[in-house]
């Protein structure tokens, strides 16, 4: 009781209207490296809320006060990840809290529980055996008179982690708000992926997929990754956008963007090393055009390749007779100066070229797989394929709102 007293008083004291902006929000919470503790410090009082009116039996689905309120009705729902992004995490505790309609963390009714810096709209999710979650709530409105979009705090429990710890604010990638903020503060190695949701309409709800993978970018976490070698970016970072040049395929000589033009489904885009084996390049190929047939408008396949010791226009000829003798229709053959150029972006994607390959596959421009030195075998066609299905879109029909 002593301790639950102490947390409603820090609680009240630092209670948030929604008026300082992100930005000093996150400066007083996170203090990353300060301790030992799993997430790094988290300013006093404010991850312990996770706990206060925590009920004693949770599901993987959750209803928000503000579900019955004035706002636009929001699904937000996914699956939660071991760090490998693939193997799914059960019994893991989502805690949620964003401000009302008009953007203040309101007590509501006014009961003691509601009244703390986190609102009344607030609420936990227990994920299932299959790591799956939902939150039905509202679009949370944004603060008053300040630049920050709209967002949704987060915070998770894992049930072998002693202590809670914060992830990314969830965002909406059609909130007028997100691009200039994010041109001002990039979302730089995000915390257990990015935050941004892909909102889809169903009549008067929006619908957002949101993954999380735990342990990504948190600091002092006992798991790492288990990679042997490294190339890319992670399972649940956003896929950036960069512009390679066509030099075959449906976009033949411009410099289209494989999210900015093809990212509202999903994709494939195998980064070749700078020493391919051509041979093995070519099996890839023939596999992903006929994945590209099978799918159609739902999946776009990407060759990128790089070469700054050949010249650009016998590159560009020489993914002409390839695209030619494979008869590739639909896969885009495309270069790029080098795996560091900034004039197209693709340095963002942090491709290290001494790999045999890099294959990342993505959803709604979230990376949502990744593989490296991947032979093309039978075997390995199967688990592109499988992965292609494991990670489609329940939702992948539904219209999207206009947006930048």
């Amino acid at each position: 009781m002593k301790l639950i007293t102490l947390l409603i008083t820090v609680a009240m004291l630092l209670s948030c209207s929604g008026q300082s902006g992100k930005k000093a929000q996150e400066a007083n919470r996170a203090i990353v490296g300060s301790t030992n503790r799993v997430g790094g410090d988290c300013e006093e009082g404010y991850c312990e809320l996770i706990y206060y009116g925590m009920p004693k039996e949770m599901n993987n689905t959750d209803t928000s006060a503000g579900w019955y309120e004035a706002g636009r009705k929001l699904l937000v729902t996914g699956t939660v990840y071991q760090i490998d992004g693939r193997t799914p995490a059960p019994n893991v505790i989502v805690y949620y809290h964003h401000t009302d309609n008009n953007g203040y963390y309101s007590p509501g009714d006014g009961k003691p529980l509601n009244s703390t810096r986190h609102g009344h709209i607030r609420g936990w999710v227990k994920t299932d055996n299959d790591g799956r979650y939902s939150i039905y709530t509202i679009r949370p409105g944004p603060y008053p008179k300040v630049e920050d979009p709209e967002h949704i705090h987060l915070i998770i429990k894992e049930p072998n982690i002693a202590n809670e710890y914060w992830i990314n604010d969830l965002v909406f990638d059609d909130d007028p708000r997100l691009l200039p903020f994010r041109k001002k503060h990039p979302e730089e190695n995000p915390r257990c992926g990015s935050g941004t949701l892909r909102v889809l309409l169903a009549d008067s709800m929006q619908i957002a997929e949101h993954d999380i993978v735990l342990g990504l970018n948190i600091p002092n976490y006992p798991v790492k990754q288990n990679d042997s070698v490294s190339s890319g970016l992670n399972i649940g970072d956003g896929q950036p956008s960069f512009s390679p040049y066509h030099a075959f395929g449906p976009d033949k000589g411009s410099t289209a963007c494989p999210v900015c033009k093809y990212g509202r489904y999903q994709g494939i885009i195998y980064f070749a090393g700078n020493n391919p084996d051509w041979e093995k390049v070519k099996k890839w190929l023939q596999f992903l055009e006929e994945q590209s047939k099978t799918y159609g408008k739902y999946l776009k396949a990407y060759f990128v390749y790089s070469n700054n010791k050949t010249p650009g226009n016998k590159q560009i000829a020489n993914l002409e007779k390839l695209g030619t003798e494979l008869h590739i229709l639909h896969t885009a053959l495309t270069i790029v100066p080098s795996w560091q150029d900034k004039e197209s972006d693709v340095y963002l994607n942090k491709i290290n070229p001494t790999v045999q390959n890099t294959i990342i596959i993505y959803k709604h421009r979230n990376i949502v797989d990744k593989y490296i030195n991947l032979q093309p075998t039978t075997q390995n066609f199967q688990l592109i394929t499988a992965a292609l299905s494991r990670t489609r879109g329940v939702y992948q029909d539904f219209p999207e709102p206009a947006h930048e």
